[in-house]
């Protein structure tokens, strides 16, 4: 019999292709397929079993911190300011104040080369730093309470909120009472003092140096620096006196007139150069009175301090009694509020720290006196520092 549609004869004792291949082509193509199936599989496994686990991340190496460059890597360039300013005080024949000068009206040379004035400061508007020194020793106890009450008047008066008073005592070795205060703060240390039990030796000169390197060290950059000494300016024991001229009274005694003058011209000379180096301004008063010029070691303390005060621009004062402290002590007031604060950049190319000399006057005005000091030492850089430590 002949099925439709195919070519197929459908008879008895024939088999059919779907009885073919249902049973024996189908289940022996699938047992092959299956069998290739799982030989493939097998296979991939082992040879991922042959690779082996993988292998750790590598452990990062640590960044080197990067080098600094150093000098040679290129050119350094350091700036060093060389802004100077000089306190100037400009009083006419009866001592006061003369006021409303300009840039215009001073003339400021330095080592005889004209300099161009920047501005001039305000005084009001530039912070004061002042080294008070009161001499306790026993040859001014008998008008201490008075002086120190002055003195307190003093402080109260020129010192503001941005200002700072320094207290020290002129004794047998200089004496640190305070440092940074208030005018209140100042003014309560300096009425606490008291003179000396005895007339014992005076360091007049080494007191007035500790003042001038705590000014230097520690005073703010850009403030007015004073140093303002009540003394008779006698000295008998600070270090050099001691080291030159020996400790006691009679061995200083017997050194010879000349040699004793050099002596003190030296240590005078080397508190000049201190208080030059803190750039500031010596002012002294001599409560002796004229009864200094009676007696040879006070004439030359007088002649001392006046030194000091003219290299710097201050003044040294000798009232004619203790009475007069308070106007004395208004003067100086006066002239600290009317001060002419030069400044100007040095044109100077010498370089170092040499002591450098200047000169101020005031064409427009030859009647005048003026006070200023006689010159400065340049700062010193960080790197000159180093290289002169080398």
């Amino acid at each position: 019999m002949l099925l439709a549609g195919t070519g197929w004869r459908h008879e008895r004792g024939l088999i059919t292709a779907k009885q073919i291949w249902g049973r024996h082509l189908g289940p022996t193509l699938l047992f092959g397929v299956l069998a290739l199936f799982l030989f493939s599989t097998s296979a991939h496994a082992q040879k991922v079993t042959d690779i082996g686990p993988p292998p750790p991340p590598p452990t990062p190496k640590p960044t080197p911190t990067p080098k600094p460059p150093s000098d040679e890597d290129f050119d350094v360039i350091r700036v060093t300011s060389n802004l100077v300013m000089v306190p100037v005080a400009v009083v006419d024949a009866n001592g006061q104040p003369v006021r409303g000068l300009n840039v215009n009206d001073f003339r400021l040379n330095e080592e005889g080369r004209p300099q161009q004035i920047a501005q001039i400061g305000d005084p009001e508007e530039v912070p004061l730093d002042i080294a008070l020194l009161i001499d306790v020793s026993g040859s001014t106890n008998s008008r201490f309470d008075f002086e120190k009450e002055a003195a307190a008047r003093f402080l109260q008066r020129v010192l503001k909120p941005a200002d700072q008073a320094n207290i020290f005592v002129i004794d047998r070795t200089p004496v640190v009472a305070q440092t940074g205060a208030s005018a209140s703060a100042a003014t309560s240390g300096l009425l606490r003092l008291q003179p000396a039990a005895d007339k014992g030796p005076t360091a007049f000169y080494d007191t007035v140096v500790e003042a001038a390197q705590y000014l230097m060290e520690k005073g703010a950059p850009r403030h007015r620096r004073v140093i303002l000494v009540i003394s008779d300016g006698v000295d008998n024991f600070s270090e050099k006196i001691k080291k030159l001229m020996g400790t006691t009274r009679e061995e200083q005694e017997s050194i010879a007139p000349d040699v004793k003058a050099r002596v003190y011209n030296r240590a005078v000379a080397e508190v000049q150069r201190e208080v030059q180096r803190a750039d500031a301004v010596f002012y002294s008063i001599n409560p002796s009175g004229n009864t200094m010029y009676l007696n040879v070691l006070t004439k030359r303390g007088q002649d001392g301090m006046q030194a000091i005060a003219e290299t710097t621009g201050g003044t040294a004062f000798v009232p004619e009694s203790v009475d007069d402290l308070n106007t004395v002590f208004d003067r100086i007031a006066s002239e600290l509020r009317a001060q002419y604060l030069l400044q100007y950049y040095s044109n100077s190319q010498t370089g170092g720290t040499q002591f450098r000399r200047i000169a101020v006057n005031v064409p427009t005005r030859p009647q005048v006196k003026i006070r200023a000091r006689q010159g400065y030492y340049p700062k010193q850089s960080k790197g000159d520092a180093q290289k002169a430590k080398e």
